[in-house]
């Protein structure tokens, strides 16, 4: 078992940690206050062949190892979650391009994701179907060379900035994974409009809305893969969603670690620095054990992904351990700075109010766990 990067990797770690430095730090916290999607940042993502990493290199991709998207992620997320997020979410649309769509939709769309001019979502959740996401409604109809879209998604990232949307949608009646199907849809297209931008905890910059569909016809060219296979194509996207989940909860409870940990040896109190005080050692002692705990089950995950090994157990562990990290370990940070961590004069609040969601979103900490209890108990008899 290798637990050193090789040079191309610290290579990628160390190119994406300047940038983030120089290019996204500084300005998140204005992005968060402004409620602000910096979308001209996402050109310069481009430049560095960020928007390209599920892409090959004959669409004008980067294609990095599963291993080396987590740094990226990670680094990233030391800046800003939220361009985290959304440049996750576009790279998930570009890879189920690249993996499942035919020649056509990739020679048409790949160049353009890759070099930025389109920008992607991905629309699977409904009001009704979170968790259960093989109950959703929203409804396609065939009709001669054409499908006809009608209903509504919800908790779409990147929603109402981004240019081509993946949907799943299900052909014909009732529930379950059985007849949804994937199709691509682009912004403007007539019958497609967007519904209300969500007021969240967290996450200001990255913009989350609900997508309507009212009589919106797509040529059948459109569709991803066969009629009612979406459900598949929609899990098979999720080892790689939860991975990079972990990496970005890495990277917030590590940029959470340092402001702590610097306020701690700067800040006195009773004539002392605070970290001075065997408790506050030993807060940090356990925050840092813990991100480092993460981070090694994260790259774990990734490195499986890479060896083709079966990685849905590491992978839903590395999400769910690492997000609840990172909830406590930004919760502890407020905590060490005290009532200046409390108020917006420090990044600390903000990571906390943004990591929620990583326990939320890519399936909940919950539904991870069920996963990974019925891996361990196999089928049980009543």
């Amino acid at each position: 078992m290798q637990f050193e990067l090789d040079e191309e990797q610290r290579e990628i770690r160390d190119t994406v940690r300047r940038f983030t430095e120089q290019e996204i730090t500084p300005h998140a916290g204005e992005w968060d206050e402004q409620n602000h999607f910096p979308r001209e940042l996402f050109a310069q993502l481009a430049e560095l062949g960020l928007l390209g990493l599920s892409a090959p290199e004959e669409y004008g991709g980067s294609p990095l190892d599963r291993l080396s998207c987590a740094l990226v992620y990670e680094e990233i997320a030391k800046g800003d979650m939220a361009t985290a997020v959304g440049l996750g979410v576009h790279n998930m649309v570009t890879g189920m391009v690249m993996r499942f769509g035919n020649d056509e939709q990739r020679q048409r769309y790949l160049p353009a994701l890759v070099q930025g001019k389109l920008f992607g979502a991905f629309s699977l959740s409904e009001s009704g179907s979170g968790s259960d996401a093989a109950s959703l409604q929203c409804r396609a109809q065939r009709q001669d060379d054409s499908y006809r879209i009608d209903g509504t998604k919800m908790w779409v990232s990147n929603g109402g900035e981004a240019d081509l949307y993946l949907l799943m949608a299900r052909l014909g009646e009732g529930r379950g994974p059985a007849g949804i199907t994937c199709f691509l849809i682009e912004k403007g297209t007539p019958g497609f409009s967007f519904g209300k931008l969500e007021r969240k905890m967290g996450l200001h910059a990255s913009p989350t809305r609900e997508l309507l569909f009212d009589n919106c016809v797509i040529p059948s060219g459109q569709r991803i893969g066969e009629e009612g296979k979406g459900f598949k194509l929609a899990l098979a996207s999720l080892d790689g969603g939860r991975v990079n989940v972990g990496a970005i909860s890495v990277g917030v409870a590590q940029a959470a670690f340092d402001v702590a940990s610097k306020y701690a040896r700067e800040r006195e109190q009773f004539g002392q620095p605070i970290g001075a005080f065997q408790g506050m050692q030993f807060l940090l002692a356990d925050m840092a054990m813990k991100i480092e705990a993460a981070r090694l089950l994260t790259y774990e995950a990734a490195w499986k992904m890479d060896k083709g090994q079966d990685a849905i157990i590491a992978a839903s562990m590395a999400k769910c351990f690492a997000s609840d990290m990172a909830m406590e370990v930004t919760t502890n940070a407020v905590q060490i700075l005290g009532g200046a961590g409390y108020t917006r004069e420090f990044p600390v609040e903000r990571y906390m109010r943004d990591i929620k969601v990583a326990q939320i979103f890519e399936g909940t900490n919950q539904v991870q766990r069920m996963i990974i209890g019925r891996s361990i108990l196999g089928p049980l008899s009543s």
